[in-house]
């Protein structure tokens, strides 16, 4: 059976089952912000009433960095593991930092391992560094997700001179605008997950 397609007797309407969406932590790097971010976006995530949140974090989940059709046993039920909890989401949140222009390595190799676990599904953005904010990171993944057959979502998430923004709590400094944002997005994100998860259930994709 399609992973994609596993989950697709749901008992209730599909209108009305909270949309799982898998916030992946695509930084491993030592001394990561990442958690910063992801907490803050967790916080208003997990708040919204139509959503519940899987975090992913590459740093904790050693896929192998060589692909195979034929991953060696013990890789082999990383690789299944991980497979499984990108079938069930419903849509997708990715948190990233811009390491030297682009995204980190760790997603891409996340990104590669599968294909029909991301097709017909949305995608958002959270980025953070410098003074980019991580948008060419954004950019960049934009055309990855389409060759997969994801629908990336327009409104982002950027937070420009990252560290400077919150306190040590992890606390947004002057949260207004950056609420503003991720309310837009989780909007966004939610209508197309219903959207996409109402059409694959009717007609499984084939990509």
């Amino acid at each position: 059976m399609d992973l994609i397609t596993a989950e697709s007797t749901a008992a209730t309407p599909t209108g009305t089952t909270p949309l799982k969406v898998a916030v992946i932590l695509a930084s491993n790097r030592e001394g990561r912000f990442a958690p910063v971010v992801a907490d803050w976006f967790l916080a208003h995530a997990d708040g919204h009433p139509a959503i519940e949140t899987e975090l992913i974090d590459v740093a904790g989940l050693d896929l192998p960095t060589a692909l195979s059709y034929r991953p060696q046993p013990g890789s082999r039920e990383v690789v299944a593991d991980v497979g499984a909890r990108l079938a069930r989401a419903d849509a997708f949140v990715v948190v990233t930092p811009e390491y030297n222009h682009s995204y980190p390595a760790p997603l891409k190799n996340l990104i590669d391992w599968y294909r029909a676990e991301w097709q017909a599904k949305p995608v958002s953005f959270v980025s953070y560094g410098g003074v980019s904010g991580g948008l060419r990171a954004v950019e960049h993944l934009r055309q990855v997700f389409a060759e997969l057959h994801s629908v990336s979502i327009r409104d982002t998430v950027s937070f420009h001179n990252a560290g400077a923004q919150f306190d040590d709590e992890g606390r947004h400094r002057d949260p207004a605008g950056a609420d503003a944002a991720v309310k837009s997005l989780l909007d966004q994100l939610v209508w197309w997950g219903r959207a996409l998860r109402a059409a694959r259930e009717a007609h499984p994709y084939a990509g």
